[in-house]
């Protein structure tokens, strides 16, 4: 008898309650089983003490004991991950289950409701804990510290993108005026100088309208200019392990600090690696062939894993062949890709992208510097 067999025989004669949870802003939705009967009940959102008065409910109608054991999940998604600590902190054994990767019926139309959704969750719940365990993705929860460390970059990046928003507001609305500006240090005094196409000058309520809209990129300016500074500050002084690997990184030309702090926050710190085929499939960087019959294509690149990671490392790539080229790295895609055109040199700068990531792992895990890779000069 195979081990699976084994552990589906085990889990049958253990009584377990199952708890499948389908989350939304105003009310959850809860789905009991134990395998044979099931329970729906409809909570509040975000009522814990409704919660445990339903696990409690579910247990008697059940007629099981209040010790039992009990196993749970939901989709990651708004909730985020402190409703699987608090779970967990109960006694419940949760999983976090990455919604892309549960199955769906591929007719033209098919009823969805959140009864059929958490119905269908805990089917799969059910199946997972017998055995199957690729019946779904289950998604690594961070620690506290962890999920904390990855806010400061992730608002930099906002900012940087409404620093770009109120700019590119200021130059269109001077554009329709007939006016060619970029907003500067001394953009006040030219403003009240500004003349529309006539010699006129600028209408009243558009000059305010300017003047407000600059001193939201000035605040959103210092802002970014203040987050910089910490981050700065927290890898020269913060004795951590974090600011160790981002040191490490930055010590290998073409990489900086805003490039190192996304790799070790996003990807390398807190993520337990086993082999190469991870760090890859993490990054959304590997293949995704189709053959089926007489038909046989490659679609590409599968774009599953984290978005900040893949677009870093291909735009690293290039950098990489600048101010790396001596590299095995830099070399191989030069004699593969160089001389083929725009397109294949884009194609190829992926493929690298997934061989430079996994040489920065084997390089933060154990100290193994790239082949033919050069360090900063201290």
């Amino acid at each position: 008898m195979n081990t699976r067999a084994l552990q589906h025989k085990e889990n049958a004669a253990e009584p377990i309650l199952y708890m499948a949870m389908e989350l939304s802003k105003k009310q959850w939705k809860l789905v009991f089983g134990d395998g044979r009967k099931r329970r729906q009940v409809t909570i509040e959102g975000g009522d814990l003490e409704q919660l445990r008065e339903a696990l409690q409910t579910a247990r008697e109608r059940f007629q099981l004991s209040k010790e039992i054991r009990t196993m749970s999940c939901y989709e990651a998604g708004r909730d985020g991950f402190w409703l699987h600590r608090y779970l967990l902190s109960i006694g419940i054994e949760n999983q976090v289950v990455d919604s892309s990767s549960i199955e769906v019926n591929r007719r033209k139309r098919c009823a969805k409701t959140d009864r059929i959704d958490g119905n269908k969750l805990l089917t799969m719940l059910i199946r997972y804990h017998g055995g199957e365990a690729d019946v779904w993705s289950v998604v690594r929860v961070p620690s506290v510290a962890d999920e904390d460390a990855r806010r400061l970059h992730r608002e930099l990046e906002r900012l940087k993108k409404e620093r770009t928003s109120h700019r590119n507001r200021i130059q269109g609305l001077l554009v329709g005026q007939g006016i060619r500006l970029s907003p500067r240090r001394d953009f006040r005094e030219r403003l009240s100088k500004l003349t529309v196409w006539d010699g006129g000058p600028l209408p009243e309520d558009l000059k305010g309208e300017l003047e407000r809209e600059y001193e939201r990129l000035c605040l959103v300016a210092k802002q970014i200019r203040a987050l910089e500074v910490q981050q700065t500050e927290r890898i020269k002084h913060e004795d951590s392990k974090c600011m160790r690997q981002v040191a490490q990184l930055m010590a290998l030309r073409a990489i900086g600090q805003t490039s190192a702090w996304i790799f070790v926050m996003e990807f390398f710190g807190w993520r337990a690696f086993r082999n190469r085929r991870e760090v890859a499939s993490l990054a959304g960087l590997t293949g995704t062939p189709y053959d089926s019959g007489d038909s046989q294509r490659e679609q590409g690149i599968s774009k599953a894993g984290n978005r900040r990671v893949r677009t870093l490392a291909i735009e690293i790539c290039w950098f990489w062949l600048r101010y790396q080229p001596n590299s095995k790295l830099s070399l191989w895609f030069k004699q593969r890709f160089a001389d083929g055109g725009k397109r294949m040199r884009r194609v190829g700068i992926v493929a690298m992208a997934r061989r430079l990531l996994i040489a920065l792992w084997h390089y933060v895990e154990h100290g193994v510097v790239p082949e033919g890779a050069e360090l900063k000069p201290v």
